[in-house]
């Protein structure tokens, strides 16, 4: 029944798998792996402005602003949401927020019956659903209540009590409202040493970032062993990237490095799909001739980090493959749109990016052509700070694709642009008053990729 609650609580701070410039490929990277087939089901058409949930980008309900048009229902519950229901009740109301009565009364009847018992797991659980009860009645003293069964179960040694008040530390949600990892640090450790693996993979983090704790590589690589033994997908995963580039003080080894990422791609979950993409990324590639080129393998594993787990890095990297013909791949704009569609949806900037080329020029009797389109995907690019998209937003607001000439604007962003190194964007500034030297709409894929 609660289960959903704790993996809420759980993932209250869930720190991203640790990564450097060593990394093979995306900023963000965490199993043995399973060979199924992928359940992603592609649109025969998508259109723009279709009324079926099933054959249009675009909700039924237009927006008041403008805004990227996203995935219809059918296709992100497909793609691996993590938006899942924190509570199951029948007697809560239906709707977007359940009723405060309705949660009121469930915390009464409840409260009642921890009253009646020494249970420690119906205490935590209680604790749990007060937390969940905080985000809907704001100005409740639910965190309070929660904070103080779990603190009496932690000093009575209840484990999961210890890591859940450790997580609630380490996300800010008690007072102060800071992430106190002074107060979670020692509760991770402690819940750790009783063999709880994400305490353990926690307790690693705070020991290789400094976090409550002073730096210790030794002390962290411990722990992810320690983590990795119980079966922890990020900890193998991060064992895995420490072996392939000797960091963390450990030798480098490729093989080991490889035994580690495919351990984790097996153990795979939403939360921590990276190895998939990292041993994909591998195969795709080829090491030393230790890791064989596979690309078969490389875009199964791709495709079941993005059709099962929504791992947007490799959502992008399907939709250039199917948009340009790679690693054996057919030609295919549905599948490239769709595969773009799902790491866009997470506001993946390249993925954004890519679907203002796509809009730009349209597919008959697949995606309609639209300016208007192009100019929010590329704008949804910019402001995460894409340099290339900041470039086409610029250029878009001084020819008026898709929006309204606006060339002070357009100078704005061609200068954000400029100073990340973007060189048309630059010579644009030098030749500022003269006009566009592409005239009219360039509708090439590859001038946009560039």
């Amino acid at each position: 029944m609660f289960t959903d609650i704790k993996q809420r609580v759980s993932q209250c701070y869930t720190p991203t798998p640790t990564t450097d410039s060593k990394s093979l490929s995306s900023p963000h990277l965490p199993t043995v792996f399973n060979e199924k087939k992928s359940s992603l089901q592609l649109p025969m058409r998508i259109t723009r402005n279709s009324t079926s949930s099933q054959s249009s980008l675009a909700s039924s309900s237009a927006p008041s602003t403008p805004r990227p048009q996203r995935l219809p229902s059918y296709i992100s519950s497909v793609s691996g949401s993590l938006d899942v229901q924190w509570l199951d009740q029948s007697h809560l109301k239906p709707g977007e927020n359940a009723s405060l009565l309705s949660y009121t009364k469930t915390i009464d009847m409840y409260r009642e019956n921890v009253r009646k018992t020494k249970s420690a797991e119906i205490q935590c659980d209680f604790a749990l659903f007060l937390v969940q009860a905080a985000k809907q009645l704001p100005c409740s003293d639910h965190l309070v209540e929660s904070e103080k069964l779990l603190k009496q179960n932690a000093v009575r040694g209840h484990v999961p009590s210890q890591y859940y008040l450790a997580n609630m530390y380490a996300a800010g949600l008690l007072h102060p409202k800071p992430p106190n990892f002074e107060k979670a640090f020692p509760l991770f450790l402690q819940a750790a040493k009783h063999h709880h693996p994400d305490a353990a993979y926690r307790t690693a983090k705070c020991y290789e970032d400094g976090l409550g704790t002073r730096r210790d590589k030794s002390k962290a690589v411990q722990f992810y062993r320690k983590a990795a033994t119980l079966n922890h997908p990020g900890a193998m995963y991060r064992l895995g990237l420490a072996e392939l580039h000797g960091d963390l003080g450990v030798s480098r080894n490729l093989r080991n490095g490889h035994k580690w990422l495919k351990r984790s791609a097996e153990a795979a979950t939403p939360q921590y799909p990276h190895a998939l993409h990292e041993l994909a990324v591998l195969h795709e590639r080829g090491a030393d001739s230790i890791i064989l080129r596979d690309h078969e393998y490389a875009v199964t594993l791709y495709t079941e980090a993005a059709a099962e787990m929504a791992y947007a890095p490799s959502a992008f990297r399907l939709g250039e493959l199917y948009e340009f013909g790679r690693l054996g791949r057919p030609i295919d704009p549905a599948k490239s749109i769709q595969f773009y569609m799902i790491a866009a949806d997470q506001d993946h900037p390249e993925a954004c990016f890519a679907l203002t080329a796509w809009y730009l020029v349209g597919i008959p009797n697949l995606l309609e052509q639209s300016d208007e389109q192009a100019y929010i995907w590329a704008l949804h690019a910019a402001e995460q700070g894409l340099a290339k998209a900041e470039y086409a937003v610029g250029y878009f607001n001084e020819v008026g694709i898709g929006i309204s000439k606006d060339v002070t604007a357009a100078m704005d962003w061609y200068a954000k642009a400029a100073a990340q190194g973007e060189k048309r964007a630059m010579q644009r500034l030098q030749q500022e008053g003269k006009p566009h030297e592409n005239k009219g709409l360039v509708r090439k894929l590859t001038f946009w990729k560039k």
